[in-house]
């Protein structure tokens, strides 16, 4: 064998185990680029289920203020709807989000109602509820952090290069963050 042809045996073969290491670090982002996809899908599942347990205690903590505030039904028909609307079939995560935030804001409100009667404040039923609530509250914030975390990771994958290559070769979006409206960070007002 000449060394032309030496050459390009390894020529050839450096090609080959090029080809072969792309393949793999190819195959590797792609994979990473699905890991991250499904990584803020299960994070969802972990805000969603709080937040359903959040609006699993809502019926029983309304029927409680309820005998206190009867007044107050226009408050307890908006989170109604916003709990209807949580619940309605084939809604994306943005919809859930919105309904989420509407109803943190109108939770705040029903809360805040005990200042306005005291015997409401004293009632065992009551505190149990606002206690259970506020539970769920937290856990929601913290699933909450956890899932903008993964989406601050994915999104930062899918903007980044070569992450942009790869997601878009694998169909993997940006996710929107579940954050908390500005008007809701400020402390409710309950007017009479």
């Amino acid at each position: 064998m000449g060394s032309g042809s030496k050459i390009v045996i390894v020529i050839v073969v450096l090609l080959g185990v090029l080809g072969m290491g792309f393949s793999i670090y190819y195959i590797s982002q792609y994979n990473h680029a699905i890991e991250l996809e499904v990584t803020v899908k299960t994070q969802w599942a972990q805000v969603e289920s709080q937040l359903k347990r959040r609006y699993d205690l809502i019926p029983n903590l309304v029927e409680t203020v309820k005998g206190y505030a009867k007044h107050e039904k226009e408050l307890f028909e908006n989170i109604a709807n916003a709990r209807t609307k949580y619940f309605q079939p084939n809604q994306t995560t943005d919809q859930k989000v919105a309904a989420s935030k509407q109803l943190d804001g109108l939770l705040s409100r029903l809360l805040l109602l005990k200042e306005t009667y005291p015997e409401l404040k004293a009632n065992q039923s009551f505190l149990k509820l606002q206690d259970s609530i506020e539970g769920t509250e937290n856990r929601i914030a913290v699933e909450r952090k956890r899932y903008n975390d993964v989406v601050k990771e994915l999104n930062t994958y899918v903007r980044t290069f070569p992450g942009s290559f790869f997601a878009s070769m694998a169909g993997v979006q940006q996710a929107s963050y579940y954050e908390v409206p500005a008007e809701q960070k400020e402390t409710p007002k309950v007017k009479f």
